[in-house]
């Protein structure tokens, strides 16, 4: 399973899985673009280079994931997928690369929801046999 909603009262809440912490951001990126389109109706016509940091993992993926409401709301960028993801740590803290696939916004494609802010209320990054990745978002 690469992710799944939860109920939420008021806002959404999703939980995102991976063999990898990068695999899970992935997927958490996959199920922040669905809550706004279907992404497998998007097609990946556009490439567009991401870098995020974060002081931890919890603020690099609401740094990653505030990239697509950004990108879509500055450049009509619809995301598709992200692609070849790195992590890397260092002294400073978290940084992530990454390609988002995606086209320009277009009568082809429907918008059916928006995404107001990423939050870190009940935000949960762990792992156990694999990742997960529990995200609220303000909608």
């Amino acid at each position: 399973m690469k992710y799944k909603f939860m109920d939420h009262t008021a806002d959404a809440e999703f939980r995102a899985y991976g063999g990898s912490l990068e695999e899970a951001f992935q997927n958490a990126a996959e199920a922040t673009a669905n809550l706004m389109w279907e992404t497998k109706k998007i097609k990946p016509r556009k490439k567009k280079k991401i870098y995020v940091s974060g002081k931890d993992k919890k603020q690099m993926l609401a740094n990653f994931l505030e990239e697509i409401l950004f990108l879509f709301e500055s450049d009509d960028f619809m995301f598709h997928s992200a692609k070849d993801l790195s992590i890397h740590k260092d002294k400073t803290g978290y940084q992530l690369e990454a390609f988002f696939l995606g086209d320009r916004i277009s009568d082809n494609y429907e918008i059916f929801g928006s995404i107001k802010a990423i939050t870190y209320n009940d935000m949960i990054i762990e792992s156990n046999d694999q990742y997960m990745i529990q995200v609220v978002v303000d909608i």
